[in-house]
């Protein structure tokens, strides 16, 4: 009996919390999808005060594309929101600004830079140019990572609280090398790269137990060009020689926000109140509630009144973004069904004159990669094809990249790794070892059982995957070559798997010009022949309520593993998506991670 009622008491209790969770879940999404409806009508709503200051807190990661998900602010246990700021939207709520009367400067308060390399630099040109139409920028940290220093260097006047804490030691990159826990769980990687790939350091941390003396050559070089752009860039914003910038990081003067003061990084210490006391003395009121302060998050959903027709002409810019997969895309991967279809969609819309497509990945399938690039030399044949880089253009990115009539990317873009790999995991002394589990094979043929993962290729399959992945890599270096007017040996002297910054990638002819989103629209509308256009982004949005019912179970699991594993979450899926490469890879060793 009492086995009997604690079951029923155990059922009950149950019940109730999933009965909860329901109504929890219930409102928080009701909560969304009117939170969804209200900023769809936000441009009617928003009213921009004369003398406005425009408020943005750099909080929010930024993303390539604005997302339309009324999701982002749900915020119940694993159904919370990933809070995101879209470039675009970015990029236009500035222009915006710079041409509205009614906004007098911008305020930002920022403690890191929430974003990529590439897009620290894209922001940081973008605020330089609203400066450029005459306003003020006054910038607020209570902590100031390397990132700010840099991001705030623009501003006509950068603070910091007097006890805060400011970095300025150099840039670092740091990568795991997990072979050691691969053998202790007895379980290997067999790992094969293009001819010569020395430099296709994505398998390295797998395969081995140190930086091999090319990985580290090309991290070096690459971390020495994005410093180097930093500090010319810092030294034309504060007056600071760049050899006196070094010899700042490099003894440690900076250790306090009053040091970077006088050391001229930041122009002054204050109090919050202080700044919003000196942002009044601006825009010329004397009472803190006359101050009109209008925030990022509305009056980016402004839209200055249309004049004219609206354009007929369009330009398409096609977001692609993760890592590369066959299939379609999924949140965090870019699938090359997806893609391929945007692409042939613009292609054959008569009503787009030309294509941009943004590229931010770090590879993937070789396959995949393939696809998506077939796409682009049927569009290029027809319209205008440019390809502007994010933060990461590399190895399968690059690939997709290749045969644009022009390639955009910032100083500070990761791109190249011109190379390819496949990795096949061997688990039979695993299995046999911590598990007491054996595997017998029948076989039809000699090597049926050959990708069953757990026995080690013999000589025959390890020869047959080794030509496969040549024929692979020198099938990608040939369409490089193509793409970019180049012969296969000129290519294959700057592939080899070597990751490049953009402005090293300039030097060596991988790209053509250092700019942004807005030059590679700017350039196709020119190359198109029309100045009247609008922007036609693909691939067209998922419906978000139907997006948050099919991944009801991925999130919770995600929300599980982040609780847990915090900070080392990364490693895991990492890992994880090691688990799911199949084929031969081009892809970046994406795990690398820079401190700044």
């Amino acid at each position: 009996m009492n086995k009997f009622l604690r079951g029923v008491l155990a059922s009950i209790i149950g019940f109730l919390i999933g009965g909860v969770l329901l109504i929890l879940l219930f409102f928080g999404i009701t909560m969304a999808i009117i939170s969804g409806l209200e900023s769809s009508y936000d441009d009617k709503k928003v009213k921009v005060e004369d003398n406005s200051v425009l408020h943005i807190n750099m909080k929010a990661e930024f993303v390539d594309r604005e997302s339309n998900d009324p999701f982002n602010n749900l915020n119940i246990g694993p159904f919370k929101g990933e809070s995101t700021m879209g470039l675009n939207t970015f990029l236009k709520t500035l222009d915006h600004a710079a041409d509205d009367d009614r906004i007098k400067g911008i305020f930002i308060e920022l403690e890191s830079f929430p974003g990529g390399l590439a897009t620290l630099e894209e922001v940081r040109n973008a605020l330089i140019d609203f400066k450029d139409s005459g306003k003020w920028i006054v910038t607020y940290s209570e902590t100031m990572s390397q990132g700010a220093v840099y991001v705030s260097s623009v501003a006509d006047r950068s603070y910091i609280y007097p006890e805060g804490d400011v970095l300025f030691t150099g840039l670092s990159s740091t990568l795991a090398y997990v072979k050691g826990l691969f053998e202790k769980m007895d379980f290997e990687m067999q790992a094969i790269r293009g001819p010569n790939n020395k430099y296709k350091s994505a398998v390295e941390p797998l395969i081995a137990d140190e930086m091999s003396e090319a990985n580290r050559e090309q991290i070096t070089a690459y971390l020495n060009s994005i410093w180097s752009q930093w500090l010319g860039g810092l030294s034309e914003e504060k007056g600071i020689s760049q050899d006196k910038l070094q010899e700042i990081a490099n003894n440690l003067d900076i250790r306090s926000a009053q040091l970077a003061v006088e050391h001229g990084l930041v122009d002054d210490v204050k109090y919050k109140d202080e700044v919003i006391a000196e942002l009044m003395e601006k825009v010329e009121v004397e009472d803190e509630d006359d101050l009109e302060m209008i925030s990022y998050g509305k009056y980016k959903n402004y839209k200055p009144k249309r004049t004219g027709e609206r354009p007929k002409d369009k330009i398409a810019v096609i977001y692609a973004s993760g890592s590369i997969e066959s299939g379609k895309s999924d949140d965090g991967t870019m699938g090359s069904e997806t893609i391929a279809k945007a692409i042939k969609k613009a292609r054959q819309d008569s009503t787009v004159k030309a294509i941009v497509m943004r590229v931010n990945s770090p590879g993937g399938s070789a396959l995949a990669s393939d696809v998506m690039w077939r796409e682009t030399i049927l569009a290029k044949e027809e319209k205008p094809f440019v390809v502007s880089m994010g933060d990461v253009a590399a190895s399968g990115g690059y690939y997709i990249a290749c045969a644009a009539d022009k390639i955009y990317a910032q100083e500070t873009t990761i791109t190249g790794s011109i190379g390819v790999f496949g990795l096949f995991p061997t688990t039979e002394k695993f299995f046999n070892n911590k598990l007491g589990i054996k595997f017998y094979s029948v076989n039809t043929n000699d090597h049926s059982d050959m990708f069953n993962g757990i026995d080690k290729f013999d000589d025959v399959e390890y020869e047959a995957i080794d030509t496969l992945i040549k024929e692979i890599y020198y099938d990608f270096i040939s369409k490089v070559a193509e793409g970019r007017g180049m012969t296969e040996e000129a290519v294959d002297e700057v592939a080899k798997g070597r990751v490049w910054t953009g402005a090293d990638a300039l030097k060596e002819g991988l790209v053509d010009e250092l700019g942004g989103l807005d030059d590679a629209i700017a350039y196709a509308a020119e190359q198109a022949g029309i100045e009247n256009y609008r922007i036609k982004e693909l691939p067209s949005q998922k419906d978000p309520i139907k997006e948050l019912f099919a991944e009801l179970g991925n999130k919770s699991s995600m929300y599980v593993a982040k609780t847990v594993l915090g900070e080392e979450y990364k490693y895991f899926n990492w890992i994880e998506q090691t688990k799911q490469m199949t084929g031969v890879q081009a892809r970046l060793p994406y795990l690398i991670e820079f401190n700044y």
